[in-house]
């Protein structure tokens, strides 16, 4: 071997290794498997193919087209060529169906790519449509696989115009899909915890009364970039003197010790003030008191509320605040502030000093909004834009029906929120006749 076979077999080995490593990168850059797997296709035309396409099995096992790439996007028609294939057939026959059975990765040459229209087999046919609209000439498919587990096929082909695609190129591709799969198998780990996550957090949640004019919503909604459960929590209830309360937390922490606490401290506060009737204030430190014994190194944020309705049917809100941001009172009008009474430290942190607690008188048909941090705190801005954030997106829905006002605030302000968010809303009746 000279010189010169020398070095292309170096610049080959290092062609691959830059290839591997592109497609890693891209695989772990981000956890949505579809947007990573159309990043790899892009690295691999035309470094190593003309055309890259990628099929992944969905939940119920058949299999959608989620990228297809070719050296000249001109030819591809207009929306793509991806969506959802036929079934994967019981008895496999093309390359595709034997691929999703666990085959290859599969060599196919001129020879072994009928024209489309010769098979009864769907799947087959639309495989062979695809080398023919992209003008295959060799092609390889092989499994994306991981825990012995078929969860796609990579396909990838030359044109008669590139040197074909030989055996030699198998363990390339073997490779690249290993990489492939590792990428999606962790997404969909990911995507599996964060929804196991999300259905204990909401598990913990309560159901909210709805009895009398008073009416409740509540909404939550776990960050957007972890999959972890945490502690914010909402809770409302009657009490025996004819009270509705309003409460809400969040218990320091982004994991199952957290999510625990949260309840417990919710079912404390609950006993708590079903027996004593006491104002806000007093309630607070009780609790902060059994906290503080049996959570000595936990803290937590709760506003605690009451809201009555006298007999002339106006209505007032009692509140204290341990450590939380403040109630956003929302006027029919569309006039709003922050209730800032009241005010006192975490719960955890001093359960000896005597807490205080404030009252307002509310107007009829107006709007009480209790949330946590995570609807007004965004990474690097001062946590002042986000509580006016917060009372221009109110102020505009303050009309709205109770459901749409949570849940347009929710999508105008969570957009990719690094915490969670829990928001307990109160609706006020109408003034009774002969009272504006």
């Amino acid at each position: 071997m000279d010189d010169f076979e020398v070095d292309e077999v170096v610049q080959r080995a290092l062609d691959r290794l830059t290839l591997l490593a592109e497609t890693t990168t891209a695989m772990t850059s981000t956890l949505d498997p579809y947007a990573a797997v159309r990043r790899v296709c892009r690295i691999l035309v035309p470094q190593l193919a003309d055309w890259c396409a990628v099929d992944l099995l969905e939940e119920g096992g058949r299999p959608r087209r989620v990228s297809v790439v070719h050296r000249d996007p001109g030819i591809l028609p207009v929306g793509g060529l991806t969506g959802m294939l036929p079934e994967v057939p019981e008895d496999p026959v093309g390359p595709l169906a034997r691929v999703f059975a666990g085959a290859g990765p599969l060599l196919l040459t001129a020879g072994d790519i009928p024209a489309p229209g010769g098979t009864a087999d769907p799947l087959h046919a639309r495989q062979l449509e695809l080398f023919e609209q992209l003008g295959t000439d060799t092609a390889v498919v092989a499994p994306v696989r991981s825990r012995r587990q078929v969860l796609g096929a990579l396909t990838i082909g030359r044109t008669a115009d590139r040197m074909p695609l030989t055996a030699d190129d198998l363990g390339m591709v073997e490779d690249l899909t290993h990489r492939i799969a590792l990428g999606v198998d962790n997404a969909r780990l990911y995507r599996e915890t964060q929804h196991i996550a999300e259905r204990l957090q909401r598990s913990l949640l309560p159901t909210l009364p709805q009895a009398g004019p008073l009416r409740l919503a509540a909404r939550y909604a776990p960050a957007a970039t972890t999959a972890e459960v945490g502690g914010d929590w909402y809770d409302s209830f009657p009490l025996p003197n004819g009270s509705t309360t309003m409460i809400i937390g969040d218990v320091t922490g982004h994991d199952l010790r957290a999510a625990v606490t949260m309840s417990q401290l919710r079912n404390m506060l609950r006993g708590i003030g079903c027996d004593r009737q006491e104002p806000p204030g007093h309630i607070l430190r009780r609790l902060d008191l059994a906290h503080q014994s049996l959570y000595p190194h936990a803290t937590a944020t709760c506003l605690y509320a009451l809201l009555d309705e006298g007999e002339d049917g106006t209505w007032t809100i009692e509140y204290a605040s341990a450590g939380h941001p403040p109630p956003l009172l929302v006027t029919y009008e569309g006039d709003t502030r922050y209730l800032t009474g009241g005010r006192g430290l975490l719960l955890g942190v001093d359960p000896g000093l005597p807490r205080s607690h404030a009252a307002e008188t509310l107007p009829a048909r107006s709007t009480v909004l209790l949330y946590t941090d995570g609807l007004i705190e965004r990474r690097g801005e001062d946590l002042g834009h986000g509580m006016t954030r917060l009372r221009q997106h109110a102020a505009a829905l303050a009309r709205e029906p109770l459901d749409t006002f949570c849940d347009e605030l929710l999508t105008g302000l969570t957009t990719e929120h690094a915490d969670d968010i829990a928001l307990l809303a109160a609706r006020l009746p109408p003034a009774p006749p002969g009272r504006r």
